[in-house]
């Protein structure tokens, strides 16, 4: 049984469980019209579908501790999941990293990670949530829309001149 819970300590090595591929197979590509975000989502054709990885990050726990809380989820005391939230200056708490062992993803454990990072906020006196996603990482981007999160922002300009221009973040809120 897959379990939640903040990451101590004691287990502070779990913060930096490895990234996996995922598919990258369509794109979501949000509009503001009349004061209103809405989006539409294209599939790619069968030959344009690749899968791309995020490189692994080195967090350190202790340099992150005083801003950041870490919350794993567990199959027995096998790190399968995290998030970190990160303290901001405003009413939403940032979702810096959240992501899902590939053999565990579309069982609810990101989901469930979520539920936590709620928790977490209220504790906290935030409003919600906040994140940002690629629009082509359409799995992340239909998650956060399926989970509650409404989209907030777009941001056309963070990728220009690096190897990944051409894409966009998407920018995420929820509130608790």
């Amino acid at each position: 049984m897959i379990k939640v819970r903040i990451i101590d300590e004691e287990h502070r090595r779990d913060i930096n469980i490895l990234n996996e591929p995922f598919p990258l197979y369509g794109r979501m590509i949000p509009s503001y019209i009349n004061e209103q975000w809405r989006y539409d989502i294209v599939c790619f054709e069968k030959g344009d579908i690749s899968e791309m990885c995020f490189p692994d990050e080195n967090y350190d726990y202790y340099a992150m501790l005083d801003d950041h809380v870490f919350i794993g989820a567990y199959d027995d005391e096998k790190c399968i999941g995290l998030a970190i939230l990160r303290d901001v200056w405003m009413k939403y708490m940032y979702l810096y990293d959240l992501k899902v062992s590939r053999d565990y993803r579309r069982q609810g454990v990101a989901h469930a990670l979520i539920e936590e990072a709620k928790k977490v906020c209220k504790e906290k006196g935030y409003r919600g949530l906040y994140t940002q996603g690629q629009d082509n990482n359409l799995s992340a981007c239909k998650f956060y829309i399926k989970s509650g999160f409404y989209i907030g922002g777009l941001d056309t300009n963070v990728y220009k001149g690096t190897s990944q221009e051409g894409k966009s973040d998407i920018i995420f809120y929820m509130d608790c």
